[in-house]
């Protein structure tokens, strides 16, 4: 029987005891990124999990993840400043599994939904600073660092398809990751590394609550056929089945994970 060296890799790291390798969560300390933390763990990687701020509960992600005997550990980063990416790939670097998932997760809302007219430039800035730049400087970092076969999965929004009134900026910050995760699937072509983004539609996090009334958040759990908000774990399925073999074949793709909305 002919080995790959793909299932090479995955023996000899077992052998190691280093699971399947490691997997960085970006924004991983809360919401999707949390769920998305913990799920990976469950299938065998080292999660890194990256925060901005908030050390008291990315320590609780890896606190969960290693009392049930995974694998975790956490590394500050603000996605935004560059040398603050290279710095954390340079950390991950130094650990002896190999990178093989990146998460591209970190991303920030209004607290409200804003008209375009009244879109402060800095908020406009600081959603493109975190949704898009942060975005990039990950996506660009990861694609000189990840290991063979790996896989970039980005997190976008259902939002970029709905228009709604409100959201114009940080659409626009989403939409410009749903562009660099096609673009990027090809500029990788011969490394067998694939580059999709997620596509949340309404998910019930602290992200998605803030300024919406319990009316606001039952008009949205009705847009789905499904009748319910999206939970984080809905969308760490996808993100575990985009980062394992079975979806080596996925890529250059924005999926919508949406119940049924668009």
């Amino acid at each position: 029987m002919t080995t790959s060296i793909k299932d090479q890799d995955s023996r000899q790291s077992l052998e190691l005891g280093l699971g399947l390798g490691l997997a960085l969560v970006t924004g991983g300390s809360r919401g999707i990124g949390r769920s998305i933390a913990l799920r990976l763990a469950r299938d065998g990687w080292t999660v890194a999990i990256a925060y901005a701020s908030k050390v008291e509960e990315a320590n609780a992600v890896a606190t969960a993840i290693t009392d049930t005997g995974g694998r975790a550990f956490i590394v500050k980063a603000d996605i935004s400043q560059s040398s603050e990416v290279t710095q954390l790939f340079q950390t991950i670097g130094r650990r002896p599994e190999p990178l093989k998932v990146v998460v591209n997760n970190a991303g920030v809302n209004s607290e409200r939904p804003m008209n375009m007219v009244e879109t402060s430039d800095e908020e406009f800035d600081r959603l493109f600073n975190i949704n898009a730049r942060g975005a990039f400087l990950v996506m660009r970092e990861a694609a000189r660092s990840i290991d063979r076969n790996g896989r970039i999965i980005n997190v976008s929004t259902s939002v970029t398809k709905l228009n709604l009134p409100g959201y114009s900026a940080y659409a626009g910050s989403k939409a410009a990751v749903e562009s660099f995760t096609k673009i990027l699937s090809k500029e990788l072509r011969g490394r067998n590394i694939t580059v999709n983004a997620i596509s949340p539609g309404p998910t019930d996090t602290d992200l998605f609550r803030q300024g919406k009334t319990e009316a606001d958040l039952n008009r949205f759990a009705m847009m789905s056929p499904l009748e319910r908000l999206g939970t984080p774990n809905d969308i760490a399925g996808i993100a575990s089945f985009l980062a394992s073999n079975d979806g080596s074949w996925v890529n250059g793709q924005v999926i919508p994970v949406n119940g049924g909305l668009i």
